[in-house]
């Protein structure tokens, strides 16, 4: 089987290709061509379904064929893959976030200072990490450079994660962030809340602590 064109004069003087699918077979000795399938105008056609009709045509007829293909679309352009992290779930909890106003109370908080490095975005990351795969801060740096896409952060390391929350301590000495968050928390969720649970550092026994240090009343 193969393609061919046939050409057809109009009345206007202009020249019209068409295409077809034929293969040829022998009737008393002699080769004629006989049309399987007529593809239409050649300055109509379907390129793109001819090539997907090849490319079906030359899985079946050779299956390695698929592996040793380039990706579609891609052919010549040289495209190389250099990574990728996963996205969605930290997508979705910056959505959460900026919801909550959190973003904005720490802005809030910060005021007017400058900062190398943006403190609000490390902040989210080590949440992010907190909330999708809980680890150290080392760690947690590392997953917020490697493994995850972090929106607006395209790396960080463990002493902008510390130094970002020394930032937020001394800033946020009266608790404002805390008290925004909550409030929009409970205002979001329509919540009475009599009772929060802090989470506090690794490095503190719970001998350490007293009733007083494990529960805040609202």
């Amino acid at each position: 089987m193969y393609l061919r064109s046939t050409q057809r004069r109009r009345k206007d003087g202009s020249v019209v290709r068409y295409l077809q699918l034929a293969h040829n077979r022998r009737v008393g000795g002699v080769t004629r061509a006989e049309v399987l399938l007529n593809l239409g105008r050649e300055d109509r056609l379907d390129v793109d379904g001819l090539r997907r009709l090849a490319r079906s045509i030359t899985r079946y007829t050779d299956p390695a064929a698929e592996e040793r293909a380039p990706i579609e679309g891609t052919e010549g352009e040289g495209l190389e893959v250099a990574g990728s992290r996963p996205l969605g779930g930290a997508w979705a909890l910056d959505a959460l976030w900026r919801r909550l106003g959190v973003a904005e109370a720490i802005a809030g908080a910060l005021g007017r200072r400058r900062f190398g490095t943006d403190v609000e975005r490390i902040l989210f990351a080590l949440v992010a990490n907190r909330a999708l795969a809980a680890q150290s801060k080392l760690a947690a740096s590392e997953w917020a450079s490697r493994d995850a896409s972090i929106p607006g952060l395209a790396e960080m390391d463990e002493d902008q994660a510390y130094r970002a929350m020394d930032v937020l301590s001394d800033a946020d000495a009266e608790a404002k962030v805390q008290e925004a968050v909550f409030f929009s928390v409970a205002d979001l969720l329509n919540l009475e809340v009599d009772l929060l649970f802090f989470d506090y550092p690794a490095d503190v026994s719970g001998d350490e602590l007293s009733d007083e240090h494990v529960l805040a009343f609202a």
